[in-house]
């Protein structure tokens, strides 16, 4: 039987990630995201906000991604699986259990506010960027595939830029 293990968070960056590299080259971004629902209070009827704190680390070019254009307050959506860890406090000796959240995708939300482009009206939203996924294995030789039909010129298909968004 297979299992599932997938999170969605749709919340605020805490802090500006932190991006560090591994020995091996590989990019590592951490961030701590800020989920908030509300509910009434059953004996005084008023209204209470409950703040959850999620701990996101993003790999490879999402680590990159995310240290360049996540900052601290802005809205962004995260899918990623959990991930159980344990921690022995150095000055209590203590054990400690962790849990974070493994990013394969990452959506920025909201304006583009400090981004060089156009603010408000309009769609909101921002870019989305996932982890690459393995190449997909070819099914038909390459002179059996129908050829691809070339893009219309003047349309994006033909913009040279990296610029994700």
């Amino acid at each position: 039987m297979a299992s599932v293990n997938k999170v969605i968070l749709v919340g605020n960056c805490g802090r500006d990630p932190e991006v560090r590299y591994l020995p091996s080259g590989q990019a590592v971004a951490n961030v701590s995201v800020a989920t908030s629902s509300r509910r009434k209070d059953k004996n005084s009827g008023e209204m209470i906000e409950d703040t959850q704190w999620h701990r996101v680390t993003f790999y490879d070019r999402l680590a990159e991604i995310a240290g360049e254009y996540v900052k601290k307050g802005r809205p962004i959506y995260v899918e990623g699986r959990l991930k159980y860890g344990v921690y022995t406090d150095k000055t209590t000796g203590v054990e400690k259990n962790t849990v974070d959240i493994i990013a394969t995708e990452l959506q920025l939300l909201g304006g583009r506010e400090g981004m060089g482009g156009p603010s408000g009206g309009g769609e909101e939203g921002g870019g989305g960027y996932s982890r690459p996924a393995a190449a997909p294995r070819a099914t038909a030789p390459a002179a059996q595939r129908p050829a691809a039909p070339a893009p219309a010129k003047g349309g994006f298909d033909d913009m040279d830029d990296d610029i994700p968004f």
